[in-house]
């Protein structure tokens, strides 16, 4: 990864002042999939945190340790050699620049469409350019995990009383073959300019801004490094202890509009490190892009009303890919905002 050349540079595009202090926040509810109140757990965490970390998840260490070998191999490559996969469009490789409207962060990353419809000459280019067997270790695990989160989202609806829609109300969207879904890896290096005496002044080293996932859900797995936070209710940043065999699981926005704001769609960023790589592995898991996104009906008592319009996920993720990281998106789909709106699904 390019390092910059001066300081000023350097605190120009990734240095931020943080108005709370972070604290390390050691109550991020435990889910068990083996256990019968995984369900009760899992509910309660997304109403009330919108995050939650899986333990007894079912895929296989080997698979996670493969994949995890073989991103960093690539990542160890030059930066030329990397760069012939990008610039992402918006999938392939990427450095600092995340989106196209401006966010920046101390990031290098691959990002990959799982969507059989969706040809990227970069993702293309990028397996050309590598080994077989890194091919092989992405789909393994994007199986492995998506498998996961499947029986995750069955358990949400078990939990959340589903009977009218059935269990299969939010995993079916994953499951289906023109699932939107994608794959995220990002790297974090360490910043040897942050070792310098008073460099930071207060300040935080930005990774990846402080966002929402746009999908229905997330599910992360990183190496022992820390770095990931979340704002809690009351608006303080707080960090998450790293756990390397375990995987964070948060909702995303469209699971926030299909619950009518039960469950909240997390903020979150990530933090870099003067001294540490993080290197992270995520899973988004989306519905095809002409599916039709609204509270549903059986979540709604009699006296309450809908929150949010109907919308398509080509619409929201249009939406998405046009604002800046930090953006609230869904309030362009709340009902409030929705005077003079109209739907451009294109």
């Amino acid at each position: 990864m390019v390092v910059l050349s001066n300081q000023s540079a350097l605190n120009e595009l990734f240095l931020v002042k943080t108005c709370n202090p972070s604290t390390i926040f050691t109550e991020v509810p435990v889910v068990d999939l083996t256990h019968p109140d995984a369900k009760t757990i899992m509910v309660k965490a997304c109403e009330e945190l919108g995050l939650f970390k899986v333990v007894n998840h079912g895929v296989p260490l080997e698979v996670i340790t493969r994949l995890e070998n073989e991103a960093l191999k690539f990542f160890k490559q030059s930066q030329s050699q990397k760069d012939k996969a990008s610039p992402p469009d918006p999938y392939g490789y990427g450095s600092k620049k995340i989106g196209t409207n401006g966010d920046m962060g101390w990031v290098e990353y691959l990002l990959l469409s799982t969507n059989p419809d969706i040809v990227s000459l970069k993702t293309h280019q990028l397996f050309h350019q590598n080994p077989q067997v890194f091919r092989w270790c992405v789909e393994e695990y994007i199986g492995e995990v998506k498998k996961m989160c499947c029986e995750v989202l069955e358990k949400m609806a078990d939990g959340l009383g589903m009977i009218a829609e059935g269990r299969n109300v939010f995993s079916r969207m994953i499951r289906e073959e023109r699932s939107d879904s994608c794959f995220r890896v990002n790297r974090y290096p360490p910043c040897p300019e942050l070792k310098e005496e008073g460099a930071l002044s207060g300040r935080n080293l930005i990774g990846f801004g402080e966002h929402t996932d746009p999908q229905i859900i997330s599910v992360l797995r990183s190496n022992n490094t820390s770095g990931l936070q979340i704002c809690l209710p009351d608006g303080t940043w707080a960090s998450i202890p790293p756990d390397h065999s375990s995987f964070f699981v948060n909702v995303g926005d469209l699971l926030q509009v299909m619950t009518n704001g039960r469950f909240k769609s997390v903020k979150h960023r990530v933090l870099a490190n003067s001294s540490m790589s993080r290197l992270s592995m995520i899973y988004f898991g989306g519905p095809p892009l002409n599916e039709k996104i609204a509270p549903l009906p059986s979540l709604l008592s009699r006296e309450e009303e809908s929150l949010y319009r109907e919308l398509t996920w080509r619409e929201y993720k249009n939406a998405a890919y046009k604002s800046r990281l930090s953006d609230n998106r869904i309030t362009l789909f709340q009902k409030s905002a929705d005077h003079g709106h109209k739907s451009s699904d294109t």
